[in-house]
């Protein structure tokens, strides 16, 4: 019987290794190899200091350069260290009480991976060439190889795999097994999840449920109706890219009234998503720093305030619990999101304690983890919402505001009277 109910407690740390632990961007076998994923063992204590019981990594598996070009599903990429390394991480994040999840890019990989590579030697003979979606040998590409194929967003580096060949869904399922089965990892964040043929989920989901009934699939989707993949047959939860746009602008434009809608839209009382537990996030690999975004810097508070509060699971990208800034468009592109840190130098005690005292609230509270959303009042620039489960509720309320505010309403047959300081929220537990 499948059993996912850690997720519904789960407050996430998002990590991207090849940048976080100052891996060169270029994977150069030997020259550049590693045992850097060991790194993450250093980062636990502030990773349970903070209240994180579940982290997401971006990718680990061999790759050539960022990580989603990869080369070998079955191997720790070098820069980072070995397999051994990998487990011993794995053990300790268990150990700490934390669940690991994986980036599975199984989308695309990279010119380096052996069914390319047989392709690119052999042509029409290769056994392979079944597995490289679209390849066409009357064509060519950038590389002058002699033949065309599909890729992902038109970056032919990133070669995209032919799920209607068998061979592909078992060398994808046989990896799967065996991070299971030799690490026990808990998870998947699955890249590109809109590129990948939606009955491969259905696969995958049968399958990790008879390995592990715990096992937790979660998709990259931007647009349109999350409901095509989080369901029974398929994903468990996708990237919730609505609100996190609906976030940040909200506090810009003083419009509480958007990121209101979305929730209401997909989690009040009939809502579209109610009872999915969507992957919330203010940032993460892909999309500037939160603190890089929000025009008026203190609004980071109540930010967080409403990460932690609203319906779905918080994640906390590396690095922004400290208020670090990255901007993809300043010259960098996602190098610039994606940088080396070394915990032990960083320093931000407002932010942090702020960010504990969330994750320990939000604990504590089965209507924060697992309530309705309901609209207490909404103005442009305060918010008041609350989070209903039975019987139990927590009533939470923002200001995205440089002024102090005073909030009068009533919520089930109680009065209320708050006052919030400049860009600050308080939360109310009944």
């Amino acid at each position: 019987m499948r059993d996912i109910s850690w997720v519904k407690d789960s407050i996430f740390y998002h990590i991207y290794p090849i940048g976080a632990f100052d891996c060169p961007r270029e994977n150069k076998g030997e020259e550049t190899a590693g045992h850097r994923i060991l790194k993450m063992i250093d980062w636990i204590p502030h990773m349970t200091d903070l209240g994180i019981n579940a982290i997401y990594l971006g990718p680990i598996w061999e790759s050539g350069t960022h990580g989603y070009d990869t080369f070998d599903y079955y191997k720790l990429d070098t820069r980072l260290g070995t397999n051994e390394d990998f487990k011993k991480v794995v053990d300790e994040c268990h150990n700490a009480g934390i669940k690991v999840v994986l980036d599975g890019v199984f989308n695309h990989v990279g010119r380096g991976h052996k069914a390319f590579l047989d392709v690119k030697e052999k042509r029409e003979a290769s056994p392979y060439k079944d597995w490289i979606a679209g390849i066409n040998f009357g064509g060519n590409n950038w590389y002058n190889d002699g033949f065309s194929y599909e890729c992902w967003s038109g970056a032919q580096e990133l070669v995209k795999l032919n799920y209607w060949c068998e061979d592909v869904n078992k060398h994808i399922l046989e990896a799967v097994a065996m991070w299971i089965d030799e690490f026990d990892i808990d998870g998947l964040r699955l890249d590109a999840a809109d590129c990948i043929q939606r009955d491969f989920f259905k696969r995958l989901k049968k399958f990790t449920e008879e390995k592990k009934s715990t096992f937790w699939l979660m998709g990259e989707i931007i647009h349109g109706d999350y409901n095509v993949y989080v369901n029974d047959e398929m994903l468990d939860a996708v990237t919730n890219y609505e609100c996190w746009k609906g976030i940040y602008s909200s506090h810009n434009d003083h419009n509480y009234f958007e990121i209101n809608y979305a929730m209401k839209r997909q989690w009040g009382l009939g809502g579209i998503y109610s009872g999915k537990y969507l992957y919330n996030f203010v940032d993460n690999h892909d999309v500037n720093r939160i603190y890089t975004l929000l025009k008026e810097k203190e609004n980071i508070f109540p930010v967080y305030t409403l990460l932690f509060t609203m319906p779905g699971l918080p994640s906390i990208y590396y690095g922004s619990e400290w208020g670090i800034e990255g901007d993809k468009n300043a010259g960098q592109g996602d190098y610039a999101l994606r940088p080396a840190i070394e915990i032990e130098k960083m320093d931000n005690p407002e932010l942090i304690d702020h960010i504990k005292s969330l994750a320990e609230t939000r604990k504590s509270s089965e209507a924060l983890k697992r309530g309705i959303y309901e609209e207490v009042q909404v103005k442009n620039e305060t918010l008041v919402f609350a989070r209903v489960l039975d019987d139990e509720y927590a009533v939470v309320a923002l200001n995205n505001t440089a002024d102090e505010k005073k909030l009068v309403f009533d919520y089930r047959g109680q009065h209320h009277e708050i006052d919030l300081p400049p860009h600050g929220s308080k939360i109310l537990k009944c």
